[in-house]
């Protein structure tokens, strides 16, 4: 498993830390989501957790020992944080044979993990001729190629077609499926909704969830009511202790069950004329709870140059 345990980096010239005493567990077995706004840390804490930074204060363990402290760490972590870091005149052959000869990993497993990615056909192109959408495979072959029991995935999907997108969700989860420890960090949230297990939110640095997929999705829940005296239903269910919304000529009603606020409709004789629950996608929750970690916010209005 990986464990931070008060992780902190904070960067010279930066008042705000990068990192700010973030502690999690990652667990084995399960596909971990790894998400936060742009600027939130996800990419630092992954460099503090290979060892590419070094933590200002707290520390950043596999299995209980520092990235560092591991022996031949290829056959522990694999990871792919940027697709685009290869040699761009070594093939693709040659790109894995010096990653695998950098960690004394047999050579043939390059051939192995050529064909898990569907790469055999290219093996022999040049790495800098690659699209995004294949040298994210090439990625996904140097992190595979030590077989390791912990995989690291900063955005894997970017640049992929929707077939290659299928097959990365279908390999994370097999690879989960296995035991091993699956950390994924994306910005594509219907794509984590399919594949992740377990979520851990960062914002700012700071921890704001740690749930998994089922529960931090059902914080957002509500029962939606239509009524002909929707009025005297709002305030009857407020006057119960929920929390009202509007959503055109209904209510949307959170923190309570869809059975006790058609209860109390029927306490009140209140006719419906609908009573269904809202199931909040994962992208809502996630705005919902990061809204106040954005850093960085566009507007919707565009004004053209003057002319």
């Amino acid at each position: 498993m990986i464990r931070l345990d008060g992780l902190t980096k904070v960067f010279r010239g930066r008042g705000a830390p990068a990192v700010d005493g973030l502690t999690c567990t990652i667990e084995p077995g399960v596909v971990t989501g790894f998400l936060g706004p742009n600027g939130a840390g996800k990419t630092t804490t992954m460099r503090l957790i290979l060892g590419l930074d070094r933590p200002t204060s707290g520390a950043a363990t596999i299995d209980g020992k520092t990235y560092r402290q591991l022996t031949d760490p290829l056959r522990t972590v694999g990871a792919l944080l940027d697709a685009r870091a290869v040699h761009p005149n070594r093939t693709v052959r040659n790109h894995l044979r010096w990653v695998a000869a950098s960690n004394r990993i047999p050579a043939q497993r390059v051939d192995e993990v050529l064909g898990t990615v569907g790469l055999a056909g290219v093996a022999g192109a040049r790495a800098g001729t690659l699209s995004l959408g294949m040298s994210q495979r090439l990625g996904i072959a140097a992190a595979l190629i030590g077989d390791p029991p912990v995989l690291l995935f900063d955005e894997p999907v970017n640049g992929l077609d929707p077939e290659g997108i299928r097959w990365v969700r279908t390999l994370l989860r097999t690879l989960a499926g296995e035991g091993r420890t699956v950390l994924v960090s994306s910005h594509l949230l219907s794509e984590m909704a399919d594949t992740a297990d377990h979520l851990v939110v960062i914002g700012k640095g700071r921890l704001i969830a740690d749930t998994t997929v089922a529960d931090f999705v059902g914080h957002g829940a509500a029962v939606r009511v239509r009524s002909p005296r929707r009025d005297e239903l709002a305030g009857a269910l407020t006057a119960a202790g929920w929390t009202v919304g509007r959503d055109g000529d209904a209510l949307l009603v959170s923190g309570g069950a869809i059975e006790a606020v058609g209860e109390l409709a029927a306490r009140h004789a209140i006719p419906l004329h609908e009573l269904s629950p809202q199931q909040a996608t994962l992208e809502q929750a996630y705005l919902a709870l990061t809204d106040s970690a954005t850093d960085y916010r566009g507007t919707t209005e565009y004004r053209g140059m003057t002319r």
